[in-house]
């Protein structure tokens, strides 16, 4: 891999690693692991890409202040965890796991005494890895509903906002079930705005959104034709008011939340990296949202017209959606990746990433990519991969995945232009 394309993974990796829990669980842990604060039985329990890390560093801080734990992630971590037990379930579709994990949580919830503390780790990927299935529905249909809201190209919010009702759970559910403790969440966000409701569909924070605003999203995405039975009455028996509406705003006085980190201060750290290596650097947004290749056009357009000094780093972050239409393997980095590159392929002088800070673009193995013209120089035709929604494969050919593995945090994304004098 040419310099400048190790120059653009250095200033991801430098992202990733500043926003890891070793760098900010113990500020978040420390009224409660001070001295003074009086003893309690203190429950570990949390949901999310980061849910084991989280843990991890939970327990060197508070050791054997923790009675005992439980968390549910998308992979086995390589370390043992002391005073938590950790499952390991499906992500970004729900599977049979998710579904023990909801039912294990909840059978812990009701055993919680007066005076109990629970530490909830909240980090994104909760929506898919803790789950429950509507009554009357079954968890295939809940995987076939869960698939087209991931194809359609709705954004988190509205996605989380159906996951939320079709759950008892999530939308600060779970925080009924956990009373009389107290609850304490600490949350790594992975949403644009931080907004508490929408990272991993908010288990233990209170939900403004309701079950016609879900309909509304469904009917939307054109979902709500072949919609399954089970999953359609429960709807409309929310819409009615037969079933109960998530938690509300003021409901829950027993649970606080913190958000402990999030994607601004990864992009931070990449500007810190870039500054280093000598180049004068901006942070553009860390809210780009919208569809892969629309966001494309805009960073193309911002690059090309680009009348700054050199050389240039613009960093941006946030989350973006693919509606899916090919048959092809990819994520919606990978996929911004390719659009940006093939944009800029008259432009030698400019040099673009995009990588998921978790580490897995998609259902593949790699974070996301790095483009520019000598890539797409030596590399297939870039087209036919686009159309088909194909990016991972066009990657594997030209050599340019960035893989990382499970990083154990999730901020969004990270996106970095990199720019050399014309």
């Amino acid at each position: 891999m040419e310099a400048v394309l190790q120059q653009a993974v250095a200033i991801f990796e430098h992202a990733v690693a500043a926003v890891q829990p070793q760098q900010f669980m113990r500020r978040a842990l420390q009224s409660i692991a001070a001295p003074d604060i009086p003893p309690s039985r203190i429950y570990l329990l949390g949901a999310g890409k980061a849910a084991a890390s989280m843990a991890l560093e939970a327990e060197k801080i508070l050791g054997d202040r923790i009675t005992k734990g439980l968390v549910v992630t998308n992979h086995l971590p390589a370390y043992t965890l002391q005073k938590t037990t950790v499952i390991t379930a499906a992500h970004p579709v729900p599977d049979l796991n998710s579904i023990i994990a909801g039912a294990a949580m909840l059978n812990m919830a009701s055993a919680f005494q007066p005076g109990d503390l629970v530490i909830f780790l909240l980090s994104g990927g909760a929506s898919s890895l803790l789950a429950d299935v509507p009554e009357g529905a079954t968890m295939e249909e809940l995987q076939e509903l869960f698939n087209a809201l991931l194809k359609s190209g709705a954004d988190i919010r509205e996605m989380n906002t159906v996951r939320k009702h079709l759950s008892s759970i999530k939308g600060g559910q779970l925080a009924r079930a956990l009373l009389p403790a107290d609850v304490f969440t600490i949350i790594l966000s992975d949403v644009p705005g931080d907004d508490p409701a929408v990272i991993g569909s908010g288990p233990t924070v209170p939900d403004p959104s309701t079950f016609t605003e879900a309909w509304i999203v469904l009917e939307k995405y054109h979902l709500t034709e072949g919609l399954p039975v089970g999953i359609l009455q429960h709807i409309k028996n929310g819409i009615a008011g037969i079933v109960p509406e998530t938690a509300k705003p003021g409901e829950l006085s027993h649970s606080i939340h913190l958000i402990a980190a999030s994607n601004r201060i990864a992009l931070e750290a990449a500007a810190e990296k870039a500054q280093a290596m000598g180049y004068h650097t901006r942070i553009l947004t860390g809210a780009a949202t919208g569809e892969a290749r629309d966001l494309a056009a805009s960073l193309a357009e911002l690059a090309l017209g680009y009348e700054g000094p050199y050389p240039a780093c613009l960093l941006a972050g946030g989350e973006t959606t693919v509606k899916v239409t090919g048959a092809g393997l990819g994520g919606r980095n990978q996929e911004l990746a390719l659009a940006t590159g093939l944009l800029l392929q008259n432009a030698p002088h400019i040099t673009f990433l995009s990588a998921g800070t978790d580490g897995i673009d998609g259902p593949t193995d790699a974070a996301g990519a790095v483009i520019n013209a000598s890539v797409l120089a030596t590399a297939p035709d870039p087209r036919p991969f686009l159309e088909q929604n194909d990016s991972w494969h066009f990657f594997e050919k030209a050599g340019t995945h960035v893989k990382t593995g499970h990083t154990g945090t999730n901020v969004m994304d990270v996106m970095v232009l990199l720019l050399q004098k014309p």
